[in-house]
């Protein structure tokens, strides 16, 4: 057989080469495309995940909630409690201290914290409150703290009566703390827990019952604890979503489920803990001058004179207290009497929901108009619902617990409804209004399921305004309270954040109750002091009915 020339060798070599480069790019150029659609995959995989667990919503939003709800922490392992923010040793000082103040001007004051061993911290994520006040006027302003990030923390005030002011700013609980509150609530979620009792005939025929533990249905935070398979009984929403989970009874089906009731509480808390957890809610030292505060030559007002209209901003601060009374920054409120919350109720349905926070609104109006009379429903009053009536104003006045999860005492599982659920049963229109809140009976669980809820409800707000636009949807902001594991007013506020951030582009009114409560001199407390609830609902009543 004759041998190829040189020429044919290197020319076959060389198509060779050609052809392999070509296969080469071709590959890699496959491998790229595959590359991108995995990444597009995987971004609509997440999208799909979070529509599921959040009720649609995007991630350019999730990213943005993320921020919201941002807190810095220690930047170094806490390893004894003598690292932790001190409230002995943290002061605060007021810049600039001037003779004499103006209404309308603004004092700002800066925290500087320090650990137990008196050194000063350079980082931040602690968690203060700060209020302006004066005791002998029953004035108060809440204060508006700005994490320095640094050790430090900026506090401005406006000044917005005449008269005299002192400072006062409370560690509600170290950053240290902080991170014992996070941890418990993102791994911890079983810490409360709630009982199911299962009622029906049993073999014989005589009546049994049956006491189990249940919970939210979660797959993670510590809730995946109440077992796995066939353990348990579930009762899913079909138009929420959300499953309620119970322990298999022994004996009875799952379909003899009849009562709900809180269980109880695990103290999931370390010995060092609870040391940082004890450090909650103390007073800090600082300038306790006076500050003096006189009216403008040019008398001008802090007034409001803005109509209160849906989606108003919350100011901060967004009003202040002079002799008990609530002058509201959102809006023009007024203070009704016993004849003109009568006039302003008239011809209305008004429903209410959500916790005790939101009843004792009901009480008073039960209370406060003579014509308004309570119905027996027959139920057990802590969760409703309750319904009260007056012919002769043709007012109509509901409210009703909202659903699982629900601290309460026992009472029928089968009353316990979702408040989205609610809003989707009502036609609205001009003569309704539904006011709601969620929040103490959540503080507990991971903020991707007290977003779920909340966005679920948003969705069921905005069908109702487009099926009923002129209908009046009031939200209640959580009001400060709690300050240990199972409800600290820093869980409260950042399920706050969320409630916010999810209403703000939506045409509802936002009541928040957070700087009334934190600012006023009585002693917190979970349910507000009468006066509080007064001044509540005197901006509940400008809502429905705005001069």
């Amino acid at each position: 057989m004759p041998s190829k020339s040189k020429t044919d060798v290197e020319s076959h070599q060389e198509h060779f080469h050609k052809k392999r480069s070509y296969l080469w790019k071709l590959f890699a150029v496959l491998c790229l495309l595959v590359m991108c659609f995995l990444v597009v995959l995987s971004y609509l995989g997440n999208e799909r995940k979070l529509e599921r667990r959040n009720s649609t919503i995007s991630l350019d939003d999730y990213s943005r909630l993320q921020q919201v709800v941002y807190w810095d922490g220690p930047n170094r392992s806490i390893t004894k409690l003598s690292m932790s923010t001190s409230p002995t040793h943290t002061t605060f000082i007021i810049e600039n201290l001037k003779e004499s103040y103006q209404t309308g001007e603004e004092l700002f004051v800066t925290v500087y914290t320090k650990n137990f061993d008196n050194k000063s911290k350079n980082y931040g994520g602690d968690f203060f409150q700060a209020k302006l006040f004066c005791s002998k006027t029953k004035a108060s302003v809440f204060g508006e703290v700005v994490d320095l990030l640094n050790g430090s923390y900026s506090v401005r005030f406006l000044l917005p009566w005449v008269g005299e002011a002192q400072v006062a700013v409370r560690l509600i609980h170290s950053s240290e703390a902080v991170q014992v509150l996070k941890h418990h609530r993102d791994t911890d979620s079983g810490k409360v827990f709630f009982n199911g009792y299962y009622e029906g005939p049993g073999p014989n025929k005589p009546r049994l019952s049956e006491t189990v533990m249940c919970n939210v249905k979660w797959d993670k935070n510590g809730l995946e604890s109440m077992g796995t398979g066939d353990c348990c009984c579930e009762y899913s929403d079909p138009r929420t979503g959300e499953t309620w989970l119970c322990q298999r009874p022994k004996l009875l089906p799952c379909s003899a489920l009849v009562y709900h009731s809180m269980g109880g509480y695990r103290n999931p808390l370390t010995n060092k803990e609870k040391m940082l957890m004890e450090q909650a809610n103390k007073g800090i030292n600082g300038d306790r001058s006076i500050i003096k505060i006189f009216q403008p030559h040019e008398n001008e007002t802090t007034d409001v004179k803005e109509k209160c209209r849906p989606g108003l901003h919350t100011p901060v601060p967004a009003g202040f207290y002079l002799n008990d009374v609530w002058t509201s920054f959102v809006c023009g409120t007024r203070h009704f009497t016993t004849q003109t919350t009568a006039d302003c109720l008239k011809d209305k349905h008004i429903y209410m929901m959500g916790d005790s926070t939101i009843r004792q609104w009901f009480e008073f109006f039960v209370k406060t108009v003579p014509t308004l009379k309570q119905m027996n429903l027959h139920v057990p009053y802590q969760a409703g619902p309750l319904i009260a009536v007056d012919v002769e104003n043709n007012i109509d006045l509901h409210w009703r617990a909202h659903g699982v999860p629900l601290r309460t005492l026992k009472t029928a599982f089968a009353n316990l409804h979702y408040i989205s659920n609610e809003i989707d049963d009502q036609a609205g229109g001009p003569h309704t209004v539904f006011i709601f809140n969620l929040g103490p009976h959540f503080t507990t669980y991971p903020l991707d399921f007290y977003t779920r809820r909340v966005l679920r409800i948003r969705k069921a707000v905005l069908a109702l305004l487009q099926r009923a636009p002129d209908t009046t949807i009031i939200i209640k902001t959580i009001n400060t309270g709690y300050k240990d594991i199972f409800g600290s007013d820093w869980y409260s506020l950042q399920l706050n954040r969320i409630l916010h951030w999810a209403f703000q582009d939506v045409g509802v009114y936002i009541l928040d109750v957070w700087q009334m409560t934190s600012c006023h001199y009585s002693e917190e407390n979970i349910h507000p002091c009468p006066v509080i609830v007064k001044n509540e609902i005197d901006i509940l009543l400008s809502f429905i009915c705005p001069v």
